[in-house]
């Protein structure tokens, strides 16, 4: 299976590319993982919706340009579904089972995912009734999914 994680934005902190590094190596053993960063746009204090909605759409649009067609789509939102990490690790092993072969994630920027995006989406995520900054998000996505893979493959980690 590969996965795909599409995120808005560059990691700006060494400690989470650290960290994300290390999960990605660790993901390597059971999947082929890549982040795919796309540009971010800024958004000034006290945007109107109409220009945050105007900023999600230019964000939405470069995601949109890195989805493969044929990829099962998985948006990462607070309106998502959502699992323990027993429950997601089962939900990506049905999806393995069932054939799919490439899987992209997405993390939008800060102000969220484009309802283009959203649209495009075959299924959606939350991993908290919280708001996590996106660079936080893919530090504990990766060690989600990478946790997910220990839980499927029986091994210890996740307790």
């Amino acid at each position: 299976m590969t996965i795909r994680l599409i995120c808005v934005g560059k990691i700006k902190e060494s400690f989470f590319s650290e960290g994300i590094a290390e999960y990605k190596k660790r993901l390597s053993r059971f999947i082929s993982f890549e982040i795919i960063e796309v540009k971010d746009e800024k958004t000034k204090e006290n945007a109107s919706e109409k220009e945050e909605n105007l900023i999600r759409d230019k964000e939405g649009e470069r995601i949109l340009e890195k989805i493969r067609e044929g990829d099962f789509v998985i948006a990462l939102s607070i309106n998502g579904k959502k699992y323990t990490s027993e429950g997601f690790s089962e939900y990506i092993g049905d999806l393995m089972n069932r054939g799919v072969s490439s899987v992209t994630f997405i993390i939008g920027g800060s102000i969220g995912l484009s309802e283009a995006v959203l649209k495009r989406a075959d299924s959606e995520v939350s991993f908290s009734d919280m708001t996590f900054p996106h660079q936080l998000m893919r530090l504990i996505f990766t060690e989600q999914l990478y946790r997910a893979f220990k839980i499927m493959n029986n091994e210890p980690y996740h307790k």
